[in-house]
């Protein structure tokens, strides 16, 4: 028997019905949903030391509870002393059961042990029905041991909506959990 995420069952069970009431949605498959969770983290030490990326993509490993990827340099930078294809960063994307889990841990476990937390900013729309989310430092995730932690760097996490104006893409999101900061 397959586990169904919290979240997933909330979806179904309660927050249709809230957001169809809200936009008066003539059928079930308008009611937008989230497709995918995208966390990603920019290493720019590691043109100098290439174990950042390794313990980049460790970290981003745990969090997610999938294997991440290192992404590659598009183009030459000279100021930066970077080269084509050299490993520049870290990335994950979540689907399915795991963007679930991932979204549940985030609300009810990580964003409460940022300090002084009091929301998140609802100014991370891109248009679209996106939502860009940046978080500071890694070691908020429980998942990560702080003794090992070699530098405290900070990911943006992107949620991907099939809502089509922003406002629909934040009203799915407060009420799968994300503490938007009141006005």
């Amino acid at each position: 028997m397959a586990i169904i995420p919290r979240l997933k069952e909330e979806y179904k069970n309660r927050v249709i019905k809230a957001l169809t009431e809200e936009f008066s949605y003539k059928n079930v498959m308008q009611v937008p949903k989230l497709q995918k969770i995208v966390i990603s983290k920019g290493v720019g030490a590691a043109v100098a030391d290439k174990k950042l990326i390794d313990y980049a993509v460790d970290e981003l490993t745990k969090i997610s509870g999938q294997k991440a990827i290192s992404t590659i340099s598009k183009k030459d930078v000279a100021a930066f002393k970077l080269r084509k294809g050299m490993p520049i960063g870290v990335k994950v994307t979540l689907r399915g059961v795991k963007m679930y889990e991932f979204l549940d841990r985030l609300v009810t476990a990580s964003l409460p042990r940022v300090r002084d937390f009091n929301g998140i900013k609802a100014n991370g729309f891109d248009g679209r029905g996106n939502y860009n989310l940046g978080i500071t430092e890694q070691i908020i995730f429980p998942e990560i041991d702080i003794d090992k932690v070699n530098k405290i760097g900070g990911m943006d996490i992107t949620f991907v909506t099939s809502a089509s104006t922003d406002k629909e893409a934040k009203s799915l999101l407060s009420e799968l959990g994300l503490p938007f900061k009141k006005n």
